[in-house]
């Protein structure tokens, strides 16, 4: 049995993760995929340990990781193929495949002009709320200069 697992950067705003759990959610829905789960690299969780523990435990003997992102930076090239191959010494016989990233996809061009259309009308920045303290921290450290995602 295969199990899909969509692996995410994460944050620390709890939550942050909504969007892509709904993706995951539309798999298994629309296209009735049995075991589709998610997980996280930051702190907050779950990370992809446990949630292929949870894929195992359930029966797959294959699970295939997408990762939910877009450049093929840092986390892309070393770190995520490192965290699975060192989950990978363990099951023998759970076949471990790091699947492709979202990259470029023509339809990414359609969405992009989706949200385009979508933002007509919207305020101006300094119009927008002052986010709270604890938000600009996470912000800050989400994309800050010293950020190699």
């Amino acid at each position: 049995m295969q199990a899909l697992i969509i692996l995410g950067h994460g944050s620390r705003v709890p939550e942050a993760g909504r969007d892509m759990e709904r993706v995951a959610a539309g798999l298994k829905e629309k296209y009735r995929q049995a075991m589709v789960e998610v997980c996280y690299m930051s702190q907050l969780g779950p990370h992809f340990p446990e949630v292929f523990d949870k894929c195992v435990a359930a029966g797959a003997t294959e699970v295939l990781v997408l990762p939910y992102f877009l450049h093929m930076g840092q986390h892309l090239r070393s770190d995520i193929p490192r965290i699975l191959r060192e989950k990978a010494k363990g099951f023998p016989h759970v076949r471990v495949v790091l699947g492709r990233h979202l990259g470029f996809d023509p339809l990414l061009t359609d969405l992009l002009e989706k949200r385009v259309v979508e933002s007509a009308g919207l305020p101006d920045v300094r119009a927008l709320p002052a986010p709270a303290a604890d938000e600009d921290c996470a912000e800050e450290h989400e994309h800050g200069a010293s950020h190699g995602g």
